[in-house]
């Protein structure tokens, strides 16, 4: 297909990224190659977009950290940044919020840059999609209880559409097979597999910091140079927020 008529793609990922690990990058490759491999999509952007403090999961540590983290990366990619916007909210933002808020920029970055029709005297539009690229563990999440409202699940599968990577004991068709919501939407789903099996657990991999073994390697040098000069994952950063109810599934429970 003509280069000029491929749809142009933003990859959007959106978590704690605690720490950010080499799985996290190599979803957003794995999610390019796919697509670009169908013949229909170019993908121009990716971007990173770690949750805010508020979100209040056990063991999270402060979003500057996460963020910078994040930003020392991606600081080879010619293609893959971080965007601080969700992590500097003073409230938790629903995930449909974020994925809302990226679209509406993404095109008005675009409008900016189109080429004006001095014929017509108006912009040229051309195909522009944002996708909202996972793990298949964050798939499956859309049936934990409270997790999730139904309306946001409607909106970033349906309306915007999802790149979701396999992981070793999860099986996305399955689930997408089992869930009447999803298989609604199973055209919008790409699932991707991961041939090159990848484990890396960020739940791991603070668990190896917090008791002195090396993580080199699991992440990229400079997010391990930084752990070392904040001395970030201890014991005692793991118990943050323990028994505090996660900031979804307590503005979901008061909602219903």
């Amino acid at each position: 297909m003509d280069g000029q008529h491929l749809t142009k793609v933003v990859l959007l990922a959106c978590g704690s990224f605690n720490p950010i690990t080499n799985m996290h990058l190599r979803m957003f490759e794995l999610a390019r190659d796919h697509l670009e491999d169908t013949g229909q999509y170019r993908v121009v952007k990716g971007i990173i977009s770690p949750v805010g403090d508020a979100y209040k999961k056990k063991g999270l540590i402060e979003a500057r950290h996460r963020l910078e983290m994040a930003r020392l990366s991606t600081d080879s990619s010619d293609w893959i940044t971080v965007d601080p916007w969700e992590s500097v909210q003073p409230e938790w933002v629903e995930t449909a919020k974020v994925v809302r808020h990226y679209y509406k920029e993404m095109l008005e970055a675009e409008q900016n840059t189109d080429d004006v029709d001095t014929v017509k005297y108006a912009k040229k539009r051309h195909g522009l999609q944002l996708m909202f690229l996972c793990g298949a563990d964050v798939l499956e999440s859309f049936g934990v209880p409270n997790l999730w409202k139904q309306e946001d699940i409607d909106e970033i599968v349906g309306r915007y559409g999802m790149v979701c990577i396999t992981r070793s004991g999860n099986d996305p068709h399955k689930f997408i097979h089992q869930s009447d919501k999803l298989w609604q939407y199973r055209q919008n789903i790409h699932v991707v597999c991961e041939w090159v099996t990848n484990e890396i657990s960020a739940t791991q991999v603070r668990r190896s910091l917090r008791r002195g073994r090396s993580v080199r390697y699991l992440l990229p040098d400079g997010v391990v140079h930084y752990i070392q000069e904040h001395a970030l994952y201890s014991a005692e950063s793991e118990q943050r927020n323990a028994g505090v109810v996660l900031a979804p599934i307590q503005k979901n429970t008061e909602v219903s």
